[in-house]
């Protein structure tokens, strides 16, 4: 099955053609046909297209929005001798969507129905940033391919349904929370699942046996407390907002700051929003960037708010390792993963300094070599492993997508 893989922003569409069967999964032997970028919709855009293992194509256009930048994609595509599998859009067989939030109604994948698009558009109000983007994909992708191609909705927020009650509520009025469904939410769920299924597949281990926390650390930052297999909590909350320090966010922080600063600042509640939103984080702190890679390198030449950053995000992330493992009444492994947290070695030790208490002796010479591999990176003696873990959302995505077009059951 020739699966498309789409995940609509406001002005981009990241995307993924993947070849899959049940076989395919089981050996994790996908074939990946292609994969890329589209930037810049609304105006004049720039189309990045990696085909298989050839270098990358850069190509251009003026697409007015998403429904454009979606037919000239599949119009290119099937027209790309490089892609025999690809004559026509028929040979898309099937379509999956990262949708952000599902609320409390999606716990699972679905596939796409009237019923689960109205769905959708009723946790608009908890994403207004993001639902109704990824609904304007799945209609665009209806209209290009028909309603005779199944589409799949794969939710940010499902993994994170095992929350137990006393983990997701805040000690606000309990009406609110009836009312407004004002919770922890937690987001990432699929590439936290994503790791924690290929955790227990590196360690020969059923779901049941999983007990690990997992380090979501890119532009955006979270972790998950995973037991049993389940998320059992996680840092980010209502909002991708909460907890660990991020790229432009600022995680957690005092309620009470918002209306300090506001006032002194003259700010409205939409400017707060962007403040804490796209001025704070890394960026924030550093004053400089919000790129962890270029914060290294400054902190390398003395540059203080850089070290101080840095200091600050792996201390954040530190805390909530410990507050994990007296939640969950320790744990496994710590599993890193995005694109800080596969690459970053001195993030990776820093994080993991102070945590020998727990059983954790880090291989420095391993971890030093890990870089945007799965490898283990504590000594054989270690209590508490510590692990390296590429996330590979798309492929979930696609995975999910066969498996609920097919009406199969997902991997316990």
């Amino acid at each position: 099955m020739n699966i498309l893989v789409l995940n609509s922003g406001s002005s981009t569409l990241k995307f993924q053609l993947i070849s899959a069967d049940i076989d395919s999964i089981e050996q994790n032997a996908e074939d990946r046909l292609c994969r890329g970028l589209v930037e810049g919709i609304g105006g004049a855009s720039t189309i990045t297209v990696h085909i298989r293992k050839q270098p990358a194509r850069k190509l251009s256009a003026q697409l007015a929005d998403l429904s454009a930048a979606l037919d000239y994609l599949v119009a290119w595509l099937a027209n790309e001798p490089s892609l025999p599998e690809l004559e026509s859009p028929s040979d898309i067989h099937a379509v999956g969507h990262r949708v952000v939030h599902g609320g409390e109604t999606f716990t699972a994948s679905a596939v796409i129905t009237d019923e689960v698009l109205q769905g959708i558009d009723a946790c608009s109000d908890l994403a207004p940033l993001h639902n109704p983007l990824n609904l304007e994909g799945v209609r665009a992708a209806q209209r290009i391919f028909g309603r005779q191609t199944p589409q799949v909705a794969v939710f940010d927020t499902s993994f994170h349904h095992t929350l137990p009650e006393h983990a997701y509520l805040y000690a606000i009025p309990y009406p609110l929370y009836a009312q407004y469904h004002i919770r922890r939410y937690g987001f990432h769920g699929t590439s936290h699942r994503y790791v924690a299924y290929r955790y227990r597949v590196l360690n020969n281990l059923t779901r049941e046996q999983t007990h690990i926390i997992t380090l979501h650390l890119g532009n955006g930052c979270s972790a998950a407390a995973i037991r049993n297999g389940n998320s059992v909590d996680t840092s980010m909350g209502f909002t991708p907002l909460e907890g660990l320090v991020m790229g432009t966010r600022s995680g957690d922080l005092d309620p009470a700051i918002l209306d300090f600063v506001a006032s002194k600042e003259n700010l409205s509640a939409k400017d707060m929003d962007a403040l804490l939103n796209t001025k704070s984080g890394l960026l924030g702190l550093s004053g400089v960037t919000s790129d962890m890679r270029l914060l290294e390198q400054k902190s390398k030449e003395n540059d203080r708010r850089a070290r101080m950053a840095i200091e600050v995000f792996c201390y954040r992330a530190k805390k909530y390792v410990g507050a994990y493992l007296a939640a969950m009444g320790g744990a496994d492994a710590i599993v890193f993963t995005g694109g800080i947290g596969e690459n970053s070695s001195d993030v990776r030790a820093r994080i993991c300094e102070g945590l020998e208490y727990f059983g954790l002796k880090l291989d420095a010479a391993k971890n030093s070599q890990a870089s945007g591999t799965e490898s283990r990176i504590s000594k054989d003696d270690s209590r508490l492993d510590a692990w390296v873990i590429p996330t590979d959302e798309e492929l979930l995505i696609a995975r999910d997508t066969l498996r609920c077009v097919e009406g199969l059951p997902h991997p316990s």
